[in-house]
Formats: structure tokens, sequence, C-alpha cells
């Protein structure tokens, strides 16, 4: 991934350069500014992640928005439960985590973070979350509430989770952790 993303208006995503539009890539989702990530370039055209379509690229046209850099990269390691935050490609910190179970699995694949959202209940540590461009896989194996959200990091005060493969999709890290990333990582970063 390059390590640039773009804050844009509302601009036409296609299915390959030059090829035909497919849907709208919006300012703001939620009330969050979109930011995402370029993955690939060719000539006149950019390929970006996209928010809510796990593992989709789109390809825009190489014009009308302004490059921001990312300095930032989280990756998960789900099978050992592991967050390493890097910054310029050298690890900062690293954390063992909580991810989701085998029917609730916290989503394969390249994302990125949309924003930031307030939760509510002192189980999160009075924290905001990461709310990531990834959705659930497994709808259906949620709780009507939790169908149509975004999978998210968050903190977690209940340290008997770490290490473990309990959530509902969602990264559950300490919340010393969690301050961590709401203070050095932003939309756009790649995960």
């Amino acid at each position: 991934a390059e390590k640039a993303g773009i804050g844009m208006p509302e601009v036409a995503v296609y299915d390959a350069p030059g090829g035909h539009p497919r849907a709208f890539l919006p300012r703001s989702i939620s009330g969050l500014s979109v930011v995402v990530p370029i993955v690939a370039r060719r000539t006149g055209w950019i390929a970006v992640l996209l928010p809510s379509a796990n593992r989709r690229i789109g390809w825009l046209p190489d014009t009308g928005w302004s490059p921001r850099p990312l300095r930032d990269q989280l990756v998960l390691r789900r099978r050992t439960h592991e967050l390493t935050w890097l910054r310029d490609g050298r690890p900062r910190a690293s954390w063992r985590v909580a991810v989701g179970t085998r029917n609730t699995s916290t989503p394969l694949g390249r994302t990125f973070v949309l924003g930031r959202t307030g939760t509510r209940g002192s189980v999160y540590g009075g924290l905001d979350a990461l709310v990531l461009a990834a959705v659930p896989e497994n709808r259906g194996a949620l709780a009507p509430g939790l169908r149509d959200a975004h999978t998210g990091i968050h903190g977690w005060t209940r340290s008997s989770a770490f290490g473990r493969s309990i959530s509902n999709g969602c990264v559950r890290m300490p919340p010393k952790a969690q301050r961590t990333l709401l203070d050095h990582v932003g939309p756009g970063t790649t995960v």
C-alpha cells in the first residue's frame, strides 16, 4: 500500500481504469469525513480501498482530490491475537488483543480507519472506538443492533478477554493501548 490517502468531494468509483462507474464514494459516512488509502496507481488513475466493502478496491481518476500523507499502519494477527502499530514502517507498539469468534470473525484482508466514535458502557473504559471500513462477514450471526455496524477497535476493561477469540468481530484492547491509538492514529490509516 502506498503511504498516502485522499479526502475528496463525492466522486464516482470505477470498476477498472477507464472502466464503468459502479458507485459513488461519499465525502462522509455517518458523520465521519472519508479519507481512503491509495493502494495502486495506473496512468491517470488511482486505486483506493473502499469503505463498507471488505477487501474491495475502486478506481478513481487521478484528479479532483488532495493527497494526505499516511504515516501509520496497524497490523492485526488474528491467530496470535496481536495488534502492532507501525509509524513510517517501524513498529512503535504491540498489544495482545481479543478478536472475533469463528461465527463472528474479525474480517480478513486490508481495511482502514474511517474515524472514531463514542462508546457507551464502562467496559469500554470511557474511550472512543476507532471505526474501520470493514463490515461483519456474517451479519446474520450478530444481534440485530450490530448487523449494520462497522467493525471497530475499542478499549476493553476485562483483561481476561485478551488473547482470545470472543468478540462480535471487533478488536478489543487494553484501555491504555486504546488511548495510544486514539492519540496517534487517524482516518485513512491502513489495517
